[in-house]
């Protein structure tokens, strides 16, 4: 699955969201629903993310220093921790607060039709935010479902919007019900509780994108389906004849590094090797176009060595999937 920034899911949720959060805030004013307040700053901090974003895509573009020889791709994900973080403090601990406030001091929502009206609308703009990222992830994610693309993307930005939009969709549907059980009832207690349960929601959505960009920031291998193109672009069969053991590290979403031991014939010569190496390092390149950055070491291939199994001690982590040998 090929990665990409789905910038045009980015803008057009920064527009949304920016919108929605000044018709929030005016509604605040005029109602004094503290379910408009939660959502207002809900809003603006998914604005604010979209700003994490797009300033994390522009950092990754910058070339590759002395200092950091493998460049900058990985500032993508710092920003979208950093999303995660503001989400769950500002946006679902603000939430939970103020609908706690309401509850332990309810008042009752005045002048309905201004929270109503844009609730509507922000239920349209949203869903005009969600549709385009949905039509974006659908152009990467091919067969996967929805909950695997989330877990397996290695651009973290399509992930983020997605579950920003679903989880905004979500807490207006929310905030809808408890304006209205507090007009029908007369109680504004319902619109503390539709306020909590938007602070609730935000807050898990907030952990599973910290979840996901955190194993992201530890470095995360290729996917299954581009591990095998390797492997198969490695081996020639002539003077490749196997992998002994293979890494593989996203360096950022469209940068790749591989780092392999490859077993070939013990009465090849160097410029043999030479020659192999530099024909299989095209092969994979063609295969796999993100592989930026590939080490490849020839050795000679040990069947005893290979029976004695994998070395944890020379895997940082724990032993390596491939094949041992020597």
């Amino acid at each position: 699955m090929s990665a990409s920034g789905g910038t045009k899911a980015i803008v057009a949720a920064l527009g949304a969201n920016l919108a929605i959060a000044v018709s929030k805030f005016v509604a605040f004013a005029f109602s004094g629903s503290s379910s408009m307040l939660a959502e207002g700053v809900h809003s603006l901090a998914d604005s604010g993310n979209q700003f994490l974003l797009l300033i994390g895509g522009k950092k990754a573009q910058r070339e590759a220093t002395p200092q950091h020889p493998f460049g900058y791709g990985r500032e993508r994900y710092i920003y979208a921790f950093l999303v995660s973080i503001v989400l769950f403090s500002v946006g679902g601990m603000f939430a939970i607060y103020e609908g706690y406030e309401k509850i332990s001091h309810p008042h009752e929502v005045e002048h309905w039709y201004w929270p109503v009206g844009v609730l509507v609308f922000a239920i349209i703009a949203e869903g005009f935010s969600f549709k385009t990222a949905i039509k974006e992830s659908n152009e990467l994610r091919g067969k996967l479902s929805w909950s695997q693309f989330i877990r397996r993307a290695k651009a973290p930005e399509l992930p983020v919007v997605l579950l920003e939009d679903f989880g905004a969709l979500i807490g207006l549907v929310l905030a809808l019900g408890g304006v209205g059980l507090a007009l029908l009832t007369g109680d504004g207690v319902w619109d503390g509780i539709g306020t909590v349960c938007i602070g609730v929601l935000l807050v898990m959505i907030a952990l599973v994108l910290a979840a996901e960009t955190k194993s992201l920031l530890l470095g995360e291998a290729a996917g299954l389906d581009e591990v095998k193109k390797i492997e198969a672009a490695i081996v020639d069969g002539d003077t490749v004849t196997g992998i002994i053991h293979m890494r593989t590290l996203h360096l950022g979403p469209e940068e790749l590094l591989i780092a392999a031991k490859i077993a070939v014939q013990h009465d090849d010569t160097a410029a043999e090797v030479a020659s192999a190496i530099n024909a299989a390092e095209a092969r994979i390149r063609e295969a796999v176009p993100i592989a930026r950055v590939i080490y490849l070491e020839p050795d000679i291939y040990s069947e005893a060595e290979a029976a004695k199994g994998p070395d944890p001690k020379a895997t940082p982590g724990g032993p390596t999937p491939y094949p041992a040998g020597h």
